[in-house]
């Protein structure tokens, strides 16, 4: 297996915009004297998601309630969890930028691997695979979906995917399942031999110890003292598992989803190794901002409808995103570079549903 190629972002007439844009974002920090990092609005949003997953698995452990639906409801709860501690947590932590020790970073970004994940698969995938070449296809790898699903127009189109607008919103459920099961596995054999291990300053051994034994611990907590310990049949005891993933799974692959499988985006081919923008142009090209209005969606989502802001300063916390966004728009118009941006999270739905069934029907 090949090693990641490099591809330059290449485009001298740009830079004007790229110096001017960090120049202004570095200015609102200092005038405001305040850090990049997360600070005390950051750590209170970090107990509370930590305590909407835990909270209900004590509740439901403790045996106050008995009633079906009601933990059925705790359970989705713990789901939610899963998924507020993936997007406003484990994310900014593993960014570097929920806060300027590195030891709580590392610490906070670990909380993947007591969730079914690992930190390392995460960092492989997401920090340096889908950031550094977003939407472009053979690298980022967060379009490929295995076969059944297609999300750029650059793979090949089957059969099958005339219908991906319908079935793809079951399989988003089973995101979370699949790492748990049997991604991290694979992924992790895969990044050793295409050099990312060692980019990472791991090994394969090292990690594929850290994947089985927190995996363990993941079940045992999960599975094992639930059973132990609930009066409840095994079957619900399944149903209430599956129910805690299907929530996060959704819910994580939905916010990614809408935004870079969008209709206004692009996903350019790299010709002889180099795109024709620089980095900072394409991901303003490939990346989408939604629902920037809606506090309490941005809240719970990390900042990460700002995804436009996110993949510009991923090494700022994304509770200064809704602050930023605003000098970000108005420097990408004034040097008439694209920023898009939908303005609620129905209509981006709806956008990565047309996406979808676009994908599956044409060539695009």
């Amino acid at each position: 297996m090949e090693k990641v190629k490099p591809i330059r972002f290449v485009n001298p007439s740009q830079s004007e915009f790229v110096k001017t844009l960090r120049k202004r974002v570095d200015n609102y920090f200092k005038e405001k004297n305040i850090p990049k990092t997360g600070g005390l609005k950051f750590k209170i949003k970090a107990v509370m998601m930590l305590a909407l997953y835990t909270a209900p698995y004590f509740v439901l452990l403790s045996g106050i309630v008995t009633n079906s639906l009601i933990q059925f409801g705790l359970c989705v709860l713990m789901g939610l969890g899963m998924a507020g501690i993936g997007l406003s947590v484990m994310h900014d932590a593993n960014h570097g930028s929920a806060s300027r020790k590195k030891w709580l970073n590392k610490f906070l970004g670990f909380s993947i691997n007591f969730l079914g994940g690992n930190i390392n698969n995460w960092k492989a995938q997401h920090n340096i695979l889908h950031h550094s070449f977003t939407n472009i296809e053979g690298h980022d790898e967060d379009l490929n979906a295995g076969p059944v699903l297609r999300f750029s127009p650059n793979s090949k189109k089957l059969k099958m995917h005339k219908y991906q607008h319908i079935y793809a919103w079951f399989l988003y459920s089973l995101m979370t399942l699949s790492w748990t099961f049997q991604k991290d596995f694979g992924d992790i054999v895969r990044y050793e031999k295409i050099g990312l291990l060692k980019q990472l300053k791991t090994t394969l051994k090292k990690e594929m110890t850290l994947i089985i034994v927190t995996r363990i611990v993941y079940f045992i907590y999960m599975l094992v003292i639930p059973f132990l310990v609930m009066d409840v049949a095994w079957w619900q005891l399944i149903i209430g598992f599956l129910t805690v993933h299907f929530v996060a799974g959704f819910t994580l692959a939905a916010i990614f989803q809408l935004a870079h499988v969008m209709e206004e985006l692009e996903y350019p081919v790299p010709a002889e190794g180099s795109i024709l923008n620089q980095w900072a142009v394409h991901q303003l090209n490939t990346t989408l901002n939604f629902a920037g209005k809606d506090k309490l969606l941005s809240w719970y989502v990390g900042g990460l409808n700002y995804q436009v802001e996110h993949h510009l300063f991923p090494n700022i916390s994304h509770v200064h995103y809704s602050k930023i966004a605003p000098i970000v728009e108005r420097t990408a118009k004034e040097f008439n570079v694209p920023y898009h941006n939908v303005s609620s999270f129905r209509s981006a739905l709806a956008q990565h549903g047309r996406m979808l069934y676009r994908l599956g029907h044409q060539e695009v």
